[in-house]
C-alpha cells in the first residue's frame, strides 16, 4: 500500500515537474529552427548544412541539458534547494570570507543572479510573441495585431499573479504534457515522410558541419543555443519537485518530445525548404495553424508563469541573503509556502517585459537578446560548480577541472557566437544585468557602511546592564521587545527609551535575526534562548534564505526554552536608521544617494518580520555613511 502511494506520489510530481520546470525549454521548437535559417545569419539552407544543425541540437541537448544539468549541476543542492542563489550560497560557504575568492565568487554569483532577471524578462516576451506570430502563417492579415495582442496576454498574465497558481497550477502539468506528446507526434509525423533526416542523430553530421565550415557554426550556434534556453530552470525549480522528477520528466517525456520535434522540423526542410520562414507551424499543413496557436499561447504563458515565478523566488531570497532591501512579499497559498507573490516585481517586470515586446516587436529580434543572456547564466553556473565541487566538496582537483572544464569550453563558445548579437539586441540583458548588479552591491555594501558605523559607537551589552541595574530606573508592566542587529550592543531603540521615558520594562527582551546562507533552517534549530540578569534575555532566531519571516510565530517557540509572551502585554522596539551620505564617505556619492533612497523605501522591518502593527514602537536615528 505505501509502495502504491509512493509511486502515485512520484507520478504526480514528475507531472506538476513537467509543468513548472520544463516550460521554457518545451517551447523553445517555436522558433529556434527559424532563427537558425535566418537571413541575418546567412546560413544556407541546403542538405549538408540541415544535417550538421539538427545534429548540434540534438547532441546540445544531449551534452547540455542531460549532461551538463539533469546529471552534474543537479547533484549541487544546498540542502535541497537549487538554483542561481542556492548555488552562490554553497560556493561561498565552501570558501572563507578572507578567501581571495570570496569577493570574485559573490560578483560570479550576483552576475549569475542579473542575468536570470534578464531572463525572466525576455522568456514571456518572446514564447508569448512567438506564439501568437502563428497568426501570421495563417493570413498576413493578422500581422498588425500580433504585438497588440501579445501585450494584452501578458498584461492579463501578470494582473492574475496577486491571485496565485494554487488554482490553475493543477492544469500546468497536463497541459504541458500534451505539448510534448503534440510535439511528438508532429515530428513522428514529418520524419515517417522523410526518414533519412535520422542520419543527423550520428555526432559526426555535426562535428563535420563545425570542421568544414568553422564560421558558419560559429554564427549558427548563437541561435542553436535557443534549443537549451530554460536549462537553467531544471535546477532552479529542484527545490520544489525533488531530483528524481525532474530527471524522469526530462529522459522520459521532454527530451523524447524535444529531440523528435527537431528531427521532424528537419525533415520538413528537407522535403519542403519554402517552410523555412516558420517550421514550427508548417509541419502539419494548415489545417493545424489555429489549433496550434491556440495550444501554443496556453504553454508559453505557462512557461512565462514560471520564470516569473522564479524572479519572485530568487528576490525573495536575495532579500534574505542581503543583496536587496525588504520588499512586500504576500503569500498565495496556505497550504505551499513556496508560491509568493512581490507587487513591486511583478509590476516593474511588466512594465519592462512589455517595452521589450513593443521595442524589439518580433521574436527574430528578441531572439539575439535571449541568446546572450541564457549562455552567460549557463557560464556562471559552471564557474560556481567548480567551486563546490572543489572546495565545498574536496574533489580531486583534476578530476573538477575535468568536469567542469568541458562544460566550462561548450559554454564560452555558445556565449562567444552570442557576443556577435551584441549590437542587435544583446546589449539588453547585459544593460539589465548591469542595473542589476550594481544595485545590488550598493545595497550590500551600503548596509555595510551603516553597521560599521553603528559598531564604532556601540556599548557592550553586558556592561551596560550590569550599571543600569546596579541602579535601575522604574519598571513597568509587561514586556519590551528590542530589535538587536547582529554582533551589535545596546540596542538604539533602547538608549532613546531610555533616555525619553526613563523607564524599563520588567521583562526585557533582546532579538537578534539571524539570516543563515542554507535554504531552511530545522525548526529545532529556530530559537536560541539565553537568561542574562534580573529578567532580561537575549533571543536568537535563526532563518534560511527561503524561510518565511514571522517573528511572533517564532517566539511561540520560545515557550519550549521557558519563555512565554502574551502578544497582548508585549512591546516590539524598533531602531529605523535614516541615513545621510556623505561626501568623502565609503562609496561614490551616487552610490550613497541610490542606497539612502533605497533604505528610506525598504519595507517596515516590523510589517517584513510580520510583527502587529499596534505593537510597535519605532525610534528613529541619523546615520552618515
Amino acid at each position: 500500500m505505501a509502495s502504491t502511494s509512493s509511486k502515485n506520489s512520484l507520478a504526480a510530481l514528475t507531472l506538476a515537474a513537467i509543468g513548472i520546470v520544463y516550460g521554457d525549454i518545451g517551447t523553445s521548437p517555436l522558433y529556434t529552427m527559424k532563427e537558425v535559417f535566418s537571413l541575418e545569419h546567412g546560413i544556407p539552407l541546403n542538405e549538408p548544412n540541415l544535417f550538421g544543425v539538427v545534429s548540434l541540437i540534438v547532441w546540445g541537448l544531449i551534452i547540455i541539458v542531460s549532461l551538463k544539468y539533469v546529471t552534474l549541476v543537479l547533484r549541487a543542492d544546498n540542502r535541497g534547494e537549487g538554483g542561481i542563489m542556492a548555488l552562490v550560497a554553497l560556493a561561498l560557504s565552501s570558501v572563507t570570507t578572507k578567501s581571495r575568492w570570496y569577493y570574485p565568487l559573490t560578483l560570479v554569483g550576483l552576475l549569475g543572479a542579473s542575468l536570470f532577471y534578464g531572463d525572466g524578462i525576455i522568456t514571456p516576451a518572446i514564447s508569448v510573441l512567438s506564439a501568437i506570430e502563428g497568426l501570421e502563417v495563417a493570413t498576413p492579415r493578422f500581422q498588425p495585431y500580433v504585438v497588440p495582442l501579445t501585450v494584452a496576454v501578458l498584461v492579463a498574465l501578470y494582473a492574475v499573479q496577486r491571485k496565485g497558481t494554487a488554482g490553475i497550477g493543477k492544469w500546468f502539468g497536463p497541459i504541458v504534457l500534451v505539448w510534448f506528446i503534440v510535439l511528438g507526434a508532429m515530428g513522428i509525423v514529418n520524419i515517417m515522410e522523410t526518414p533519412e533526416i535520422l542520419r543527423a542523430l550520428n555526432p559526426a553530421n555535426g562535428l563535420g558541419f563545425a570542421i568544414r565550415y568553422p564560421g558558419l557554426t560559429f554564427i549558427a550556434l548563437g541561435a542553436i543555443v535557443l534549443a537549451f534556453t530554460g536549462a537553467e530552470a531544471l535546477y532552479a525549480d529542484m527545490g520544489h519537485f525533488g531530483k528524481k522528477p525532474v530527471r524522469m520528466a526530462w529522459f522520459f517525456v521532454v527530451f523524447p518530445g524535444l529531440t523528435l520535434n527537431y528531427l521532424g522540423q528537419g525533415a520538413l526542410l528537407l522535403a519542403h525548404p519554402s517552410a523555412v520562414d516558420n517550421p514550427f507551424y508548417q509541419q502539419l499543413g494548415p489545417w493545424s495553424i489555429y489549433p496550434l496557436v491556440v495550444l501554443s499561447t496556453m504553454a508559453t504563458v505557462i512557461a512565462s508563469q514560471a520564470t516569473i515565478s522564479g524572479t519572485f523566488s530568487v528576490t525573495q531570497q536575495a532579500i534574505a541573503l542581503g543583496f536587496l532591501p525588504r520588499m512586500e512579499v504576500c503569500y498565495t497559498s496556505e497550504r505551499e509556502k513556496g508560491q509568493i507573490y512581490i507587487p513591486f516585481v511583478n509590476w516593474l517586470q511588466l512594465a519592462i517585459v512589455v517595452l521589450a515586446v513593443v521595442g524589439f516587436g518580433s521574436s527574430s529580434n528578441l531572439a539575439a537578446a535571449y541568446g546572450i543572456a541564457a549562455t552567460a547564466t549557463m557560464l556562471m553556473t559552471t564557474i560556481l560548480t567548480f567551486f563546490v565541487l572543489r572546495y565545498g566538496w574536496g574533489y580531486n582537483l583534476w578530476l573538477c577541472l575535468a568536469a567542469t572544464g568541458f562544460f566550462f569550453t561548450i559554454d564560452i563558445l555558445l556565449f562567444s557566437a552570442n557576443t556577435l548579437k551584441i549590437l542587435h539586441g544583446g546589449w539588453f540583458p547585459i544593460a539589465l544585468a548591469i542595473v542589476m548588479v550594481f544595485t545590488m552591491l550598493t545595497w550590500r555594501d551600503g548596509r555595510n557602511l551603516v553597521f560599521e558605523n553603528l559598531k564604532r559607537h556601540v556599548i557592550p551589552l553586558q556592561a551596560f546592564l550590569e550599571s543600569l541595574l546596579a541602579n535601575p530606573p522604574q519598571r513597568v508592566e509587561g514586556t519590551a521587545i528590542f530589535f538587536r542587529p547582529e554582533g551589535d550592543g545596546v540596542p538604539h531603540a533602547m538608549l532613546h527609551n531610555l533616555l525619553h521615558n526613563k523607564v524599563l520594562h520588567e521583562r526585557t527582551v533582546f532579538l537578534t535575526v539571524h539570516n543563515a546562507d542554507i535554504p531552511k533552517v530545522p525548526p529545532d534549530e529556530r530559537v536560541r534562548v539565553e537568561e542574562l540578569q534580573h529578567e532580561c534575555y537575549q533571543v536568537d532566531i535563526h532563518y534560511g534564505f527561503k524561510d518565511e519571516r514571522d517573528i511572533p510565530l517564532a517566539l511561540e517557540m520560545c515557550k519550549a526554552h521557558g519563555l512565554e509572551f502574551d502578544p497582548m502585554e508585549t512591546s516590539y522596539f524598533i531602531s529605523r536608521q535614516h541615513v545621510i551620505p556623505k561626501v568623502g564617505g565609503g562609496m561614490a556619492m551616487w552610490r550613497e544617494t541610490l542606497f539612502a533612497t533605497m533604505s528610506q523605501n525598504a519595507r517596515d522591518a516590523a510589517d517584513y518580520y510580520r510583527v502587529p502593527s499596534n505593537r510597535v514602537i519605532e525610534l528613529g536615528s541619523q546615520v552618515e555613511i
